[in-house]
This record gives C-alpha cells, structure tokens and sequence, in this order.
C-alpha cells in the first residue's frame, strides 16, 4: 500500500540526505522515518512535529530520549494513557493505553524545520493513520502538528484557528460514522517548558478535557 509507512521512505530529498549523514555522524542512531508508537485501535491520537535529534531520531520512538517528552510520558501516565512515567527506549516496557503517538513529519529535518513540501509530501502517511485508526480525539501538539492534522482530514485552515487548549470539531475522516474532536495544545518543547509558555497546569488542563471526552456515553 503506497500510503503505509515505510521505514526506508526516501521521498523528500533532503531529509533522505540529512539522515544519511546524521547515521554517519551517530551510527548507533536510529536515523531512518519514526513509526507511531501505541495503541493502533486508541480513541486518542498525539500528533507531534517531526523527531529530535537526539530524542526519537536515536531511539526511534516518538517523543523517546530528549526534554520534549518528559512532560509528555508523564502526563500520559498520570492520566491513565501509559504504564510508565518515562519513555527511555524503544525497547522498554512502556505501554500506551488507548493512546498512540505520531508526528507531521516522519524524519529528523535540519534544524527541526521541515519545509511546507516536505510536511505536504509526509502528510499522506498521516492521513493513512487516521483512516485506519479513527480516533475519537486528536491532540496535536504545536501549529504544525495543528496544519497538518487538518491537511490530512482535506480541510481548510481557516475555519480552525490553532490555540492552546483550542478545541475543534472535525468530520469523520472515512466519510461515514462519528467525527473527531481536535484539541491544539503548545509543544512540550525544551524552549516551550523552560520559558513557561507551557506549564504543566496547563498540559494537564488539556488532558483532563480529553479524559473527560472520552469516557463512556
């Protein structure tokens, strides 16, 4: 299937030539497109930018091994979504509940900043996920993570502004049974963090919101 995600997925140039060089640099590094991580069946989706360097590039687990998921893993544990509060490798027990974790963009871009064609041409990988996963609740952490998701539903931008703890209602991506909810939230970035755009409260405001969503009808 064309749109399934590929581990060896070359498409965008210079990600493909940036990886390359980073498994010279790090040749213990993971380097190569990051799969989601979880629950496939989850009702809640976590979409991330892309991996860090030395986070989810080296382990190859989303939001795995830097700052960006320490608020991340532990909220998810606090809230019943993970069995543990750190997320150290791929390769530890750590298990997702209801709940699984991809990014916009699949591969380490330069500088964290994937390009508009590079976000558009990884965009399909994304949109296949929703398809197949159908989550009743979307988290999408930071702007990108915000276009992206909406990219990949066909919709347009302007009629869903990004915003903390924003909250959007979407159609259902199969074009037959329940729509999804869109909850925005800032990044759980080191500068995000450090700077106190994004407090904990603040994270967990969110995450009481989405519990609160899916439980029971």
């Amino acid at each position: 299937m064309p749109n399934c995600f590929k581990l060896d997925c070359r498409d965008c140039p210079r990600l493909a030539g940036f990886l390359d060089q980073v498994r010279r640099d790090h040749p213990d590094y993971h380097a190569r497109p990051v799969p989601a991580f979880g629950d496939a069946a989850a009702q809640l989706l976590i979409v991330g930018l892309a991996p860090g360097m030395h986070g989810a590039n080296r382990t190859g687990r989303p939001f795995t091994g830097d700052h960006a998921g320490i608020l991340l893993y532990r909220s998810l544990h606090q809230f019943g979504f993970a069995s543990r509060a750190v997320s150290a490798a791929a390769d530890d027990p750590l298990v997702l509940k209801n709940c699984r974790i991809s990014n916009a963009v699949k591969c380490l871009p330069p500088q964290n900043k994937p390009l508009p064609e590079e976000i558009r041409c990884c965009n399909r990988y994304l949109a296949a996920e929703l398809r197949r996963q159908a989550p009743r609740v979307i988290l999408a952490l930071g702007s990108v993570a915000h276009q992206a998701v909406l990219m990949a539903c066909g919709l347009k931008r302007a009629g869903f502004k990004f915003g903390h703890h924003a909250v959007h209602d979407l159609p259902p991506v199969t074009g037959a049974g329940e729509g999804m909810r869109l909850y925005d939230s800032y990044h759980c970035s080191r500068y995000n963090t450090q700077t106190k755009r994004l407090t904990e409260a603040m994270f967990h405001a969110v995450f009481r919101d989405i519990v609160a969503e899916l439980k029971p009808r």
